[in-house]
């Protein structure tokens, strides 16, 4: 099937309808739509070059272009919108679209009115296709919704959200030696947009002793300033900074995590993530003493290894990870794959292999880029390797390999070229998640005890998913007390991947509710940190956000009678 150039009417013979195989690409084909637009998506495999959606506005296979048993009016090619013009195989440009071709998922946003179609008819009918191979989906129908309720679109922003557990970070010092000051992490997240900094505790006094109760009173400092400055901490311990490796043997390490437990379990709130550390120089298992040194590593070696890590674990809430300084380390240990253990590079674009994170860069990179989808990464630049480090590498990288954090105090000369080449601020807005609402559809009026239909549409702007657990909420303020209402939704932005997603479901109208009239707002909460709105997740909107209450408005509302 030939491709359509945008503005000209290309008129061909059909080639006919081709019949999916039994392992089609699609999956999931939906419509759903507003008072105002019509939104298509659908579910594919590989990385077809074009993707289609044939809608049949007056639902007639008599009129329009015959494909999977309807006759198309209008036809959606990748970003752009077509007409038929009778006569087979012949389309006219209407209009470019909004089209993202994201990870395994595709999704048009499409006016009503330039599918010629406001209120009625109601329905319409829509085959989906991928190519190529061609892979066309059975019929769908869809009744359009929206005209009795209300729909919202939404101003996306292009501003660096200070969102937590995002985003560049700042490594103030070794965390052991001097204590955090809480203002000035509170002006790198007000001032700078910073929510991270690096924690790295060493324990270099403690290679044979128990950890000191003035360390761990420090370590509790540490926590406690980050959460009165409303940031997060990422967290390594290690014994050593020097090449000579000299960390602790296995037995004390773990003993050193039993001593941390209980300050890990009650200071998670404000732990974004735990890198391994405690093994060789940085913590980074390397240059090591005690567990296999400067690449060789024994089998009794991995093992000990593996048993820190596995300590580690159990030392954290289930709700935490830890991560590895490279894919080989977690491979070795994990062959079978642990959902806990993520990933960390100190090394960034510093050379072909990023200065060993990667041994085999061909198996390395595909097994990263899917293990990134769901468990956390970051790291740091390290060495100007111009064109690696480059701003069409770094950005392809970061996206690929779904980055949430990276360090902004090094390497200087790295970021500076960022900044210089023009890409510095789109790494700085799109480290981990930025979702951006677009549209919210909702019924203007329901009853105590009802079921009320959220459909709220947004995009994950960024380069990954959230980290950690959210609380989403649908909150209903009462526009005359003041009174809040939170209503749970179901849905985890820890699986809002970059691309389309949508917040679909029937929330639950408590049967003792006074009636009244509502706003409708979304939360996005830390369930660790109740009643902190810094902790809350802003959309990347304008217009919407309320920094004291921690509320996302979706300039709607709602009578309950």
């Amino acid at each position: 099937m030939p491709k359509i150039v945008p503005g000209l009417v290309v008129a061909v013979a059909a080639t006919g309808v081709l019949a999916a195989p039994a392992s089609a690409a699609i999956t999931g084909p939906t419509v759903t739509s507003t008072a105002t637009t019509v939104t298509f998506e659908v579910g594919r495999t590989g990385t077809p070059a074009f993707s289609r959606v044939y809608v049949d506005t007056d639902r007639s296979a008599a009129t329009g272009y015959a494909q999977g048993g309807i006759g198309a009016d209008y036809l959606l090619e990748n970003g752009s919108l077509y007409r038929h013009n009778g006569g087979g195989w012949a389309w006219t440009q209407v209009r470019a679209v909004p089209f993202t071709s994201s990870g395994s998922i595709a999704r048009w946003t499409v006016e009503r009115a330039d599918l010629g179609e406001q209120a009625s008819p109601n329905d319409v009918d829509v085959v989906f296709q991928v190519e190529a191979p061609v892979e066309t989906s059975a019929k769908v129908t869809h009744t359009y919704t929206g005209g009795a309720g209300g729909s919202v679109a939404y101003q996306p922003s292009t501003a660096n959200v200070p969102n937590p557990e995002r985003g560049l970070y700042h490594h103030t010092g070794d965390c052991d030696k001097a204590d955090l000051s809480a203002d000035a992490l509170r002006k790198h997240r007000t001032e700078q947009g910073i929510t991270l900094a690096m924690c790295v505790f060493y324990l270099a006094e403690y290679r044979s002793s128990p950890i000191a109760q003035t360390a761990l009173d420090r370590l509790q400092r540490q926590f406690d300033a980050a959460r009165v400055a409303g940031v997060k901490l990422v967290l390594r311990f290690a014994y050593t900074a020097s090449e000579s490796g000299e960390d602790a043997p296995k037995d004390r390490v773990l003993a050193h995590i039993d001593q941390l437990t209980p300050l890990l379990r009650a200071n998670a709130d404000v732990t974004a993530v735990v890198q391994a550390g405690f093994v060789g120089a940085w913590g980074e298992w390397y240059y090591t003493r005690n567990f296999g040194n400067a690449g060789v590593v024994s089998a009794t070696d991995q093992a000990n290894r593996k048993a820190v890590v596995d300590k580690l674990l159990t030392a954290l809430p289930a709700n935490r990870a830890v991560q590895l300084r490279t894919p080989k380390f977690k491979r070795a240990l994990y062959a079978g794959g642990n959902t806990r253990v993520g990933h960390h590079n100190d090394c960034f674009l510093a050379s072909d292999t990023d200065f060993g994170t990667y041994e085999d860069p061909a198996t390395e990179h595909p097994y990263l880029e899917a293990e990134t989808r769901s468990l956390p990464m970051g790291g740091e630049t390290c060495a100007v390797n111009p064109p690696r480090t480059d701003c069409p590498t770094a950005t392809a990288e970061l996206s690929r390999f779904h980055w949430t954090y990276l360090n902004t105090d090094y390497q200087q000369d790295v970021l500076r070229a960022w900044s210089a080449q023009g890409c510095l601020a789109e790494v700085t807005t799109k480290l981990g998640y930025r979702f951006t609402l677009r549209d919210s559809v909702f019924p203007t009026t329901t009853t105590r005890g009802a079921a009320l239909p959220v459909r709220v549409n947004l995009t994950n702007d960024g380069y990954a998913a959230a980290v950690n657990q959210r609380t989403v909420n649908l909150v209903l303020r009462n526009t005359t007390t003041g009174a809040l209402t939170r209503l749970p939704l179901t849905a985890d932005p820890r699986t809002w991947l970059p691309g389309a997603r949508t917040i679909a479901q029937d929330a639950q109208i408590p049967p003792s509710l006074a009636t009244g009239t509502y706003a409708l707002l979304l939360e996005l909460a830390d369930p660790a940190l109740p009643g902190r709105p810094e902790y809350s997740i802003q959309t990347a909107n304008t217009g919407l956000w309320d920094a004291a209450t921690g509320l996302t408005d979706l300039k709607q509302t709602i009578t309950v009678s």
